[in-house]
């Protein structure tokens, strides 16, 4: 693919809004993972929860968006500075020519929650339920585009955690094909009971805090986040860059990864297009704690790039963001590159000796010129997203 320029790029997670709270969080080993507290839910988990959220109003003109997700979107929007770079970017393309790309995997289902709790014994839900601006799946990107102005092109990407890291692949193949001149891309995904108690009768919920490829680890923390990139055409050399996409669907399970890692392989694989292997200088894991998908993508890991590239899982920040979780770790390589400087996989006391890839086990100040962000979701839905300076 055509390189695209990382022209402005936002974040907010539980570990606070904005890039330099999510730079001061990774350099000082502060997790946002809490035990749980969220509303009424009786699961002994640790959740990453975005403080402020039941206090964030939306603007007038787009209040009938009113829920969860789209106020955590509002509350990303506006830290960064993001909201005046897309309006330059307005200005330059026109509001018709600026696609929106937005990933999520539950959307605004919690709104759904609160309906049929506010129904009562009543036949249909309350008056003030509105699916098509809060659970509907398209939502998230109809709420993004109209706050910003924009009314062209709009789409959501729900392709379980995948989701987020695919709209770079989707707006990549819309600039090319003439849909647009450029591109918000974005993730957000909040908290909600079905998640929660979803995820809980799978299995797949620890009772501690997450520990990324830890010998011990027993399951994931479930997260909320919201973040948004602007991606322009005719990047500057050597400025950061989306470089390349790469995706793939092995369908091996609907909730187990193939345990030979081979689709996310392929995803990777399509991701460095011509680059070396060898050339890549930090791996953002999947790296969700639970014991299935370490073990995968550990496996496709040490198969494509052998056993020494450093790579790290940083969902001990965060927790597991879902649909968020390609924005949010796409800002964690971006954050990476500029500041020379690799996290660790926080909450990991032992690395799990089954596991051959160079997992950090401590924060390295070392220069980062290509990341790779591997992003794999249910159903063996596979995204992997390269990072670096344009040629």
């Amino acid at each position: 693919m055509t390189p695209l320029a990382i022209s402005a790029y936002t974040v907010t997670s539980a570990v606070g809004r904005g890039r330099d709270a999510h730079l001061a969080a990774l350099r000082a080993e502060r997790t946002g993972l809490s035990e749980q507290r969220f509303e009424d839910a009786e699961l002994a988990t640790w959740i990453g929860a975005v403080a402020g959220l039941d206090a964030v109003r939306l603007p007038r003109e787009v209040a009938e968006f009113d829920c969860r997700n789209n106020r955590l979107a509002e509350l990303a929007l506006g830290a960064d500075g993001f909201l005046d770079a897309v309006a330059a970017a307005r200005e330059k393309y026109g509001a018709r020519r600026v696609g929106v790309f937005i990933g999520t995997s539950t959307s605004g289902v919690r709104q759904t929650e609160l309906a049929y709790r506010d129904r009562g014994t009543a036949e249909s839900l309350p008056d003030w339920f509105d699916y098509r601006t809060t659970q509907n799946t398209f939502s998230i990107a109809d709420y993004t585009r109209s706050r910003l102005g924009l009314d062209g092109v709009a789409i959501a990407v729900s392709a379980a955690c995948a989701s987020s890291a695919k709209v770079f692949a989707s707006a990549a193949r819309a600039i090319a094909a003439g849909f647009c001149d450029a591109a918000v891309v974005g993730g957000v995904d909040s908290l909600c009971l079905t998640t929660l108690y979803g995820f809980h009768s799978l299995q797949l919920v620890s009772g501690e805090i997450c520990r990324p490829a830890d010998a011990g680890r027993k399951g994931l923390s479930i997260g909320e986040a919201g973040g948004f990139a602007l991606l322009t055409p005719g990047a500057d050399p050597g400025a950061a860059a989306c470089l390349g996409c790469g995706e793939s669907s092995d369908a091996h399970h609907m909730s187990q990864p193939r345990p030979d890692g081979a689709g996310a392989v392929l995803a990777m694989r399509a991701a460095l297009g011509e680059l070396d292997p060898a050339d890549v200088s930090y791996i953002n894991l999947h790296g969700t704690a639970t014991p299935a998908n370490d073990a995968s993508e550990d496996a496709a890991v040490s198969t494509l790039f052998g056993t020494t590239v450093p790579c790290s899982s940083t969902k001990g920040w965060t927790g597991h963001t879902l649909g968020a979780a390609g924005i949010v770790e796409a800002a964690f390589c971006l954050l990476a590159m500029e500041q020379s400087f690799m996290p660790r996989s926080l909450n990991t006391r032992e690395k799990d000796p089954a596991l051959r890839a160079n997992v950090l086990l401590g924060a390295r100040d070392q220069p980062v010129r290509y990341a790779l962000s591997n992003s794999f979701g249910f159903g063996g839905t596979n995204c992997s997203v390269l990072f670096g300076p344009a040629p």
